[in-house]
């Protein structure tokens, strides 16, 4: 028997730049990396290119790691019966939270109108969620995974 999702979110890491945004960043660094190396190297300074070098190649593995960590997701599960909470990456998949929905509650800490910190807790367990969220998207989070659990429970009763 299929079990109706009362939520089924999956939080992806924020990525402010594009691939083609990529590219672009690479292309003005590696040219204003070459500019330079050409004055210090017309100035006699031959060691400073290799460092200029090391500097592009610190950049794009920077940026590559961070594309890579894009693809981590977090999906959290609310049905009447259980909470799921499953990290998926491209290499595996790990459930890190089942819970049934009657006992476990969401935990918020605060500030203002910003949740900081969005836990599942259980029985002295927590785990925290939605970590990849800004404040004000986790708040919001917070609400929409209490509003699922509170209609989850009331379809057991």
């Amino acid at each position: 028997m299929v079990r109706p999702l009362y939520m089924d979110a999956v939080i992806t890491p924020h990525r402010s730049l594009s691939e083609r945004g990529f590219v672009v960043l690479i292309s003005v660094v590696t040219l204003a990396n070459v500019a330079s190396a050409a004055v210090f190297l017309a100035m006699g300074a031959t060691l400073v290119p290799i460092f200029l070098g090391v500097d592009l190649l610190a950049v794009f593995v920077a940026f590559m790691v961070s594309f890579q960590a894009v693809k981590n997701v977090e999906r959290v599960q609310v049905t009447s019966r259980e909470v799921r909470v499953v990290r998926e990456s491209p290499k595996e998949t790990v459930v890190v939270w089942e819970s049934p929905t009657a006992f476990t509650r969401v935990s918020v800490e605060k500030e203002e109108d910003r949740a900081l910190d969005v836990k599942l807790a259980l029985s002295g367990r927590e785990l925290p969620v939605a970590a990849a969220l800004s404040p004000r998207e986790r708040a919001e989070f917070a609400q929409a995974l209490e509003r699922a659990i509170w209609e989850a429970k009331r379809e057991r009763i």
